[in-house]
């Protein structure tokens, strides 16, 4: 399905900046990411400076807010499927701003607790794994397939800097207002990304094929159908193996730089801000590199280069030429994050039949999720057990296999960005679809099409 405001196949490709809808779309979805950032940077000072929460207790609050993606993404995704995805993305966005808006008044009324907090983190993650499995799958439903590779580029080099700027935005929220209504600010952000999303005109048709279907069986056959086709299978194993490594890294991350290497708070967030502008130029670049040197080489390029970043961190010693070193190889390895993330994205979008894009974005976002709360457990017992350099070594180790992974498939000499999938018919829809035997590579004339992906699932 494609925008009315989408030319005909033998028009020219107007601007992306010119496309109402994906206008629309791209300024909610930043909005949300800002407000998701200031969010992110507020709760842990609010839980820490406010209610003098305990070690465990923030262990538990960063984990109730990472656990509805593992439990909910693919009922979410079965569900974006089957109804109105714009009428979930406004319901996540509505549900997580009540939710949040909960917090500044009973710390006005001098009532807020833990409790609520820790509560307030599920029912925001709850409602954000609704809001993401649709907006994710809405996408090439906005514009023509062969802009996806662009829209793509531009959301990931847009989110980047929104969230680099949350961050910072939510710091200076938190010192002008104090951390409670600091809040607000998200709060704001999910009233805009609603807004935005109900101004959308892109017509949504009803499955009929979901008509008396159980949910499970439709989250069985997003299943299925990731894993009889190899491309998809690929790329999800590759996203699931790279989140893993990043997210054991990036447990114990900011506690060696702070504590091992003696970086200062205003030093740490340099290094931060510098890696946010590598993921940027990543994913902006990605269109460029994808049609100069082919999605397959290019992604396996960046996969190999992303654990060399790692040495200078594990070689370093407190001084300033050592932060430089690590600023540097940060940004490598984010624009590495950011142009594999956004390419791989957008081949899966290209090849997955428009009645199963989210249950196919569910299921990556599933075993991605799933497996972030049992690396950083195994980061926290292997830092304690041999210490947090020879952990970061082995999480270095960890991010060959995404490369493995990926050289063992077809999809490492792919040249061009594959076709689109045959419309299937209602009847069919759940039909997994065929196994090619190799990269599918369409004709050099019409190849040139350029598409896109967000970074999200490429970075760490």
């Amino acid at each position: 399905m494609t925008s009315s405001t989408d030319p005909s196949p033998g028009a020219a490709r107007p601007s992306l900046w010119r496309h109402r809808n994906f206008r629309r779309y791209l300024t909610g979805q930043a909005a949300s990411v800002t407000g998701s950032s200031i969010s992110s940077m507020v709760i842990p000072v609010l839980a820490v400076l406010e209610l003098d929460a305990t070690t465990a207790e923030v262990a538990w609050l960063t984990f109730l807010g990472q656990l509805p993606p593992a439990l909910l993404a693919l009922h979410a995704g079965a569900l974006a499927d089957r109804h109105s995805k714009r009428k979930q993305m406004i319901t996540g966005d509505l549900i997580s701003a009540a939710a949040l808006a909960s917090v500044p008044v009973t710390a006005a009324l001098d009532r807020l607790s833990l409790t609520q907090l820790m509560v307030v983190a599920a029912v925001q993650g709850a409602a954000g794994v609704l809001h993401d499995a649709a907006a994710i799958s809405l996408l090439p439903g906005l514009v023509d397939r062969s802009l996806l590779q662009r829209s793509n580029s531009r959301i990931g080099g847009l989110f980047a800097v929104a969230a680099t700027a949350g961050s910072n935005l939510g710091a200076a929220l938190t010192a002008l207002l104090g951390p409670a209504r600091a809040l607000l600010g998200d709060v704001l952000s999910y009233l805009v990304s609603a807004w935005c999303t109900a101004r959308i005109q892109a017509p949504e048709s009803p499955r009929p094929a979901a008509e008396g279907r159980r949910l499970h069986t439709e989250i069985g056959d997003g299943l299925r159908y990731v894993s009889c086709d190899h491309r998809l299978r690929t790329l999800t194993l590759v996203n699931a193996t790279t989140s893993f490594a990043l997210a054991l890294l990036n447990t114990l991350w900011a506690l060696y730089l702070l504590r091992s290497l003696a970086l200062g708070p205003t030093a740490f967030g340099v290094v931060l801000g510098i890696g946010a502008l590598g993921a940027a130029a990543g994913a902006l670049a990605a269109p460029s590199l994808a049609a100069r040197y082919g999605p397959g080489p290019m992604m396996l390029a960046a996969l190999a280069i992303t654990p060399l970043t790692q040495i200078p961190l594990l070689l370093a010693s407190p001084g300033l030429v050592w932060q430089f070193a690590i600023g540097a190889t940060l940004f490598l390895q984010l624009a590495c994050a950011g142009a594999a993330g956004t390419t791989q994205r957008t081949i899966r979008q290209v090849v997955t039949a428009d009645g199963m894009q989210a249950r196919m974005q569910a299921v990556s976002t599933w075993l991605t999720s799933g497996g972030r709360p049992v690396a950083a457990l195994l980061a926290g017992g292997l830092g304690t057990w041999i210490g947090v350099r020879p952990t970061l070594a082995a999480g270095t180790c960890l991010l060959v296999v995404p490369l493995v992974v990926l050289y063992r498939s077809p999809l490492r000499s792919l040249k061009d960005m594959p076709g689109s999938p045959a419309v299937a018919s209602p009847s069919a829809e759940a039909v997994p679809p065929p196994t090619p035997s190799g990269p599918t590579v369409p004709n050099p004339a019409v190849a040139r099409g350029v598409r896109h992906d967000l970074s999200s699932e490429g970075g760490p």
